[in-house]
């Protein structure tokens, strides 16, 4: 996936449970639950906006993008300097 969901990371940071965010956003813990985990294929801004304001942080803490492209060159890049294919 190309969006990293980093909620988990943060929510050890701020010593916060999933269950004490779900209470506190309005979500289920189910709906969070798979937010957290990457296997969401899309986030409402207001449900954004509800976690980032509970965790007072920036939409970008949460989410990173990981581009694929950045990952396939590097193990290529590595091999012209070994000599390896």
């Amino acid at each position: 996936m190309a969006i990293a969901v980093k909620l988990d990371d943060l929510l050890y940071d701020r010593r916060m449970t999933l269950t004490e965010l779900a209470d506190r956003v309005d979500i289920t813990l189910a709906n969070l639950s798979i937010l957290k985990t990457g296997k969401a294929r899309a986030i409402r801004f207001s449900t954004l906006e509800a976690i980032c304001d509970a965790l007072d942080c920036q939409p970008g803490d949460i989410l990173q993008f990981e581009s694929a492209r950045a990952t396939r060159a590097r193990p290529s890049a590595a091999r012209r300097r070994t000599g390896t294919r």
